[in-house]
């Protein structure tokens, strides 16, 4: 039910990944198969050793994609990812991910920031590289912080569906309250089975195929 994963999409197609977690083995198939019935072109594939899951894996602007290396997303995937995109001219950064909870836990790059705006992003700085951190702010990106009890239920996991209009879960009243305070819209859905017990919340249960 994560869709968001097996799949990067770019301007120009599609690029089918390898899931990083053996459970998970075989999504791509079936995903490609989905694409392919909606006429969506495939840019590439990855191959051999190489994986990547979408959940590593950022937009930062439409020339900018930040892919988060760790047990999920390896330095092949990632290599096999920037010979495919950057003759498109898209820029491809790499940010280191942390131990953390270690190899069986779901830790992904976007369990650690959600882009709200074209500026702004709600990040758990903790776990978010020194240099990144530094990128985002150079950038001009205006950073809402959340504190560890809502990680842990999620509070970072965000999914924009507008520009100042997102969706998140029920609960995580404080970075909710920021952002309303910020004049964003924020949707709430309650996901203790969907979302806590399997590791995977708004962002993870959906994959934007088309924006205007």
């Amino acid at each position: 039910i994560f869709v968001h994963d097996p799949v990067i999409i770019t301007d120009h197609g599609a690029i089918m990944v390898r899931m990083g977690k053996a459970l998970r083995e075989g999504e791509e198939a079936a995903m490609q198969e989905t694409l392919e019935k909606l006429r969506i072109p495939l840019l590439g594939s990855l191959t051999g050793g190489a994986t990547a899951e979408g959940g590593d894996i950022l937009w930062l602007d439409e020339s900018t994609l930040v892919i988060g290396r760790g047990f999920r997303t390896n330095q092949e995937g990632i290599d096999q990812i920037k010979a495919l995109v950057e003759p498109l001219g898209i820029t491809v950064l790499v940010v280191e991910l942390p131990y953390f909870q270690g190899r069986d836990a779901c830790l992904h790059l976007q369990s650690l920031i959600s882009l709200i705006d074209e500026k702004v992003a709600v990040v758990y700085l903790p776990l978010l590289s020194t240099q990144f951190v530094q990128l985002l702010i150079e950038r001009g990106f205006h950073l809402i912080e959340i504190d560890e009890q809502e990680f842990c239920t999620m509070g970072s996991n965000i999914l924009t569906i507008a520009p100042g209009v997102c969706v998140t879960l029920a609960g995580n009243n404080r970075v909710r309250a920021a952002l309303e305070s910020m004049g964003v819209m924020v949707y709430c859905y309650q996901g203790n089975e969907i979302s806590l017990k399997a590791e995977g919340g708004a962002t993870c249960l959906t994959r934007p195929l088309l924006r205007d």
